[in-house]
C-alpha cells in the first residue's frame, strides 16, 4: 500500500480543501478520507461512504502529474499519518 496527502487550493466550500488516500498497487483507492475547510470530514471505503465522499473508479495519477497543476500539492505520507486520519474519519479537525 502507498498513501498520499493532497491539499488543494480552492474557495468552494463544497469542495475538500484535504485529502488522505490509501492506494493498493495498481494505483487505486482502497480508503480515504477528505476534510472540508469548516472542519467536517467525509470518508469512504469498500463497505461504506459518508457524505459525498467516494473511492475513485480510476488509477490515481502520479504524484508529478498532480502537481504540474498549481491548485494540488500532493505528497506521499506514512502509513501511520493516513491511519490517524483514518481513525478519527467521523470527528472534524480542530
Amino acid at each position: 500500500m502507498r498513501y498520499i496527502k493532497v491539499i488543494w487550493h480552492h474557495k468552494d466550500p463544497d469542495i475538500p480543501v484535504l485529502l488522505y488516500s490509501e492506494l493498493n498497487s495498481e494505483g487505486y483507492e482502497t480508503r480515504k478520507v477528505e476534510i472540508y475547510a469548516d472542519g467536517h470530514r467525509g470518508f469512504a471505503d469498500p463497505n461504506e461512504e459518508l457524505g459525498s465522499t467516494y473511492l475513485g473508479t480510476a488509477p490515481i495519477p502520479r504524484l508529478e502529474e498532480m502537481a504540474a497543476d498549481a491548485q494540488f500539492m500532493p505528497a506521499e505520507i506514512s502509513a501511520e499519518e493516513f491511519e490517524r486520519q483514518w481513525s478519527n474519519r467521523r470527528g472534524t479537525v480542530q
